[in-house]
């Protein structure tokens, strides 16, 4: 998603990644990385939670979610992988953004 970034702007949509560890360790891999989009550091799982994000202890902790959430807050595509590859590819979301721009026009 860093390198497609300036694709989901162009559809005036935003990236935020949730990830399970904490501010300092947030901040580090995003400089290090040079990643665009927001990043928010979820330690105590509290975002995980609200979402359901599985946590399966023999595929590596965290399952990867992935949604695309509309202006008013829903969630109007949910993606909950199987393992730690399984994410949707960009196009995926790209169309759903665009769909959903669409509708609102």
């Amino acid at each position: 998603m860093r390198d497609s970034y300036p694709s989901f702007v162009e559809h005036n949509a935003e990236i935020i990644a949730v990830g399970p560890n904490d501010m300092q360790a947030f901040k580090n891999y995003w400089s290090e990385q040079n990643i665009p989009y927001i990043g928010l550091p979820d330690a105590d799982h509290t975002v995980s939670n609200l979402y359901r994000q599985e946590v399966i202890a023999f595929k590596l902790g965290r399952m990867p979610l992935n949604c695309v959430i509309d202006r008013e807050g829903r969630m109007r595509y949910t993606h909950f992988g199987s393992n730690m590859t399984d994410i949707p590819d960009n196009e995926t979301f790209i169309n759903v953004i665009d769909q959903l721009n669409k509708s609102s026009n």
